[in-house]
């Protein structure tokens, strides 16, 4: 009789460094084969090792990965969060966080081209009552640099509360649009999520010409264009942290479809409320002029 060999006949150490060698979705899947294996894959070092592959601005930050456990930061973080956070009523009525802490990381070709850490206090009135925006970059003189062709970068925006210990990445990865800004010449990539009927989008600023990067930053608009306050978006990130992920290799182009969405929405909101407009000063106009001849009338037949 043969004896059969299975994967767990290995050494443990043997397979911990096959699965440090696995993305994240086939980690998962791995863990789900057998209870071995399932020990294996729930090392925290793996998910660290795994979680520090994909965002490499968390490796000058250990602050985030003590305050959220890498395989739930991971499962935070890697998935899309759902568009209609906010609207379900999720997180929506409990406390606000406090301070957010972003993970920014741009890419190029796939490969790491900038990485930052941000942390933003989040309690203050000035904050909660001013429009929310999240500068990541700013500089005024770019490094200089390779050129770059600005519509193959890739971002990574991930948005952690350390007070809860939850995550969630607002950036759609690839690009959803790239123009030039129409007085500086300036080249603005474009990625956004639409959370709760809100876009949150970054802008990535590429200077003329070279096409370094000169400025990254994060704000969010409402259906109608305006800026949402710092509250509203708070609640709307807070909703999203609890709410369920969505999956799957299409959710790059959902990201795309749903912002154009949203964009030819916000234009028709926009031509219909001029048509209103339009209309009440046509009707305040007939009035007046009604309003005039009437007095006129008046005078000339008495």
């Amino acid at each position: 009789m043969v004896a059969t060999t299975t994967i767990e006949d290995l050494h443990a150490d043997v397979l911990a460094r096959a699965l440090r060698r696995l993305d994240g979705r086939s980690l998962a899947a791995a863990s789900c084969a057998t209870a071995g294996l399932r020990a294996l894959a729930a090392d925290p070092e793996t998910w660290r090792a795994l979680c520090l592959a994909e965002w490499p601005s968390m490796a000058g930050h250990p602050r985030l990965l003590s305050v959220v456990p890498p395989r739930r930061l991971f499962a935070d973080a890697f998935p899309f969060p759902r568009p209609d956070a906010g609207e379900l009523g999720g997180g929506g009525g409990g406390p606000l966080p406090s301070e957010l802490v972003s993970a920014v990381d741009v890419y190029y070709r796939g490969a790491p081209l900038l990485s930052r850490v941000v942390e933003t206090p989040a309690s203050s009135p000035w904050f909660l009552g001013s429009p929310f925006r999240v500068e990541a970059v700013e500089c005024k003189k770019p490094a200089a640099e390779a050129a770059l062709s600005p519509a193959e970068l890739e971002l990574s925006w991930v948005v952690v509360d350390p007070a809860r210990g939850r995550a969630v990445n607002v950036s759609s990865r690839r690009a959803v649009a790239v123009d030039r800004h129409w007085y500086t010449g300036e080249t603005l990539v474009r990625f956004a999520v639409v959370l709760g009927g809100c876009k949150f989008e970054t802008t990535v600023t590429c200077s003329e010409g070279a096409g370094n990067i000169s400025e990254v930053s994060l704000a969010v608009q409402d259906a109608d264009g305006a800026a949402a306050s710092g509250e509203r978006s708070l609640r709307l990130l807070a909703a999203a942290m609890e709410e369920q992920r969505i999956g799957g290799g299409r959710e790059r182009d959902e990201a795309k479809r749903r912002y154009d969405e949203f964009v030819k929405s916000r234009k028709g909101r926009k031509e219909s409320k001029a048509r209103r407009e339009a209309l009440i000063d046509l009707c305040c106009s007939a009035a007046s002029a009604m309003a005039v001849l009437s007095f006129v009338a008046a005078v000339v037949l008495r």
